[in-house]
C-alpha cells in the first residue's frame, strides 16, 4: 500500500443533517494519511455547529454562496495532498474506499483517476441503478457524452490532473462533473473498481437535478465548448456533434411545451448539424 497524502474535499451547502456522517466516515478510512477540506458555500443551517465539533480534525473554508464547482475549486487550490479526492456532503465512504484506489496506482504507474461502483439510496431505500447508468475502465471519452457516468464521490486523482485538464468550469450551475470527466476522458484512460465503495444518496429536494429543469442544456454547452477542442480525433469531433444534435433535439421540444425559450439551441442545432 502506498501512503501518499490524500485531500479529501468536501463542498457544503444547508446538509447539516447529513454532514456528520460523511466526514465520519472519511475519518474512519484505513488509509490515515487525509487532509480534510470542508468548505462551506454560505450554509444558513446549523453547519457550523456541526463543524464545529471536528475543528481540529478539518480545515474549514467558508465563503458566499458561490456554487458547487467554485467550492471544489477552492478546496483544489487549498490542497497539500498527492492526491485529491471528493465527497459530496450527502453521500458517504465505505472504510476502504481510498485503501483500494490506491492500491490501483500503485498497481499503475500511468493512473491518473480511478472512480468506484456504488450503492444507490433513494428517499432511504435501497435502489438498482439502470442498465445506462453502467460504469467503465479505459477509454471512456464517448461514454461520457449522453450523461455523467463518474460519481465525483468516487473518484481519486492524482494532483497533477487539474494542472493539465483545469478545474471545475463555474459557468455552469449544474453538470459541472460531467464536463470535467468529458475533458479528462480525452486525455487519459479512467480505471474503475468494480466493488461499491460508496453510498450515493438521492431523492431529496435541495439536489441540483431538482433545482433546474432541462438538465441537457447544460450538458449541451459543456459539449458545444469542447466540440472544437484541438485534441479531438475527427471521430471524437463527430461524436460530440451528434450528443449535441440529439440533446438539442429533445431540449427544444420540452422547452417548446413548457414555453420556455429555445432560440439558443435552435441556432446551436443548425450551426452543429452543418458539421455533419
Amino acid at each position: 500500500m502506498i501512503n501518499n497524502l490524500v485531500t479529501v474535499i468536501i463542498p457544503t451547502f444547508n446538509r447539516a443533517s447529513f454532514l456528520e456522517k460523511c466526514i465520519t466516515a472519511v475519518l474512519e478510512q484505513l488509509h490515515k494519511r487525509i487532509e480534510i477540506i470542508i468548505v462551506d458555500d454560505g450554509s444558513t443551517d446549523n453547519t457550523p455547529q456541526v463543524l464545529s465539533t471536528y475543528k481540529h480534525q478539518l480545515k474549514i473554508i467558508t465563503q458566499e454562496n458561490n456554487g458547487v464547482s467554485c467550492a471544489r475549486n477552492v478546496g483544489i487550490r487549498e490542497a497539500k495532498g498527492d492526491f485529491i479526492a471528493f465527497c459530496d456532503s450527502d453521500d458517504y465512504w465505505l472504510p476502504k474506499k481510498i485503501t483500494l484506489q490506491l492500491e490501483v496506482f500503485k498497481q499503475n504507474k500511468d493512473a491518473m483517476l480511478c472512480h468506484t461502483n456504488e450503492i444507490w439510496i433513494r428517499n432511504g431505500k435501497r435502489v438498482n441503478p439502470k442498465k445506462k447508468h453502467q460504469k467503465f475502465s479505459g477509454d471512456i471519452f464517448e461514454k461520457c457524452l449522453d450523461m455523467c457516468t463518474v460519481s465525483p464521490s468516487s473518484i481519486i486523482m492524482r494532483r497533477e490532473f487539474f494542472d493539465v485538464v483545469g478545474n471545475f468550469d463555474e459557468d455552469l450551475p449544474a453538470c459541472e462533473d460531467y464536463d470535467l470527466w468529458i475533458r479528462g476522458a480525452l486525455r487519459y484512460p479512467f480505471y474503475y473498481l468494480e466493488e461499491p465503495l460508496i453510498i450515493k444518496n438521492g431523492g431529496h429536494e435541495d439536489q441540483l437535478s431538482k433545482k433546474y429543469w432541462g438538465m441537457d442544456r447544460f450538458r449541451i454547452q459543456s459539449l458545444y465548448k469542447c466540440l472544437h477542442n484541438e485534441k479531438l480525433t475527427p471521430e471524437q469531433q463527430k461524436a460530440i456533434a451528434l450528443a449535441i444534435i440529439k440533446k438539442c433535439e429533445i431540449f427544444i421540444q420540452g422547452a417548446k411545451k413548457r414555453g420556455n425559450q429555445e432560440e439558443k439551441y435552435t441556432k446551436i442545432l443548425g450551426e452543429v448539424s452543418s458539421l455533419i
